[in-house]
């Protein structure tokens, strides 16, 4: 009896399946927020095909974009200010929802990851 709760059990988990439809949220305006270290950091950002302008503490960012694959990009900071904006940042769509998507984060190279959520939002 418990192997057959166990197959049963183990059969609606493999049909539950994230929905990641990247290609929707490769262009467009977005707000996103990001917890570290329990303190939530808010922005906002226009992509387009090749360019991400963010603006974050009323400070504008811009960063050219290459695309992996439909749900991984790289970030290269255009005009870098410092040595920690001279490093690429890797992001990847984990899930998708009709109005936003859930990201993780790093520096390229680097195992520690941060995720975060972004909303699509209507242009002004």
């Amino acid at each position: 009896m418990k192997f057959t709760c166990l197959l049963l059990f183990l059969s609606f988990l493999s049909c539950y399946e994230t929905t990641r439809n990247c290609t929707d949220y490769k262009t467009g305006n977005y707000e996103s927020e990001v917890i570290i270290d329990g303190k939530v950091f808010k922005s906002k950002f226009k992509r387009t095909e090749t360019l991400q302008i963010e603006v974050y503490n009323n400070k504008i960012d811009s960063t050219q974009i290459r695309w992996i694959n439909d749900c991984e990009v790289v970030f290269k900071t255009i005009k870098p200010k410092n040595m920690a904006e001279q490093k690429d940042i890797h992001l990847k769509i984990l899930t998708t929802t009709d109005s936003s998507y859930t990201f993780e984060y790093s520096y390229v190279g680097e195992t520690k990851k941060q995720k975060g959520i972004a909303y699509k939002i209507e242009s002004n």
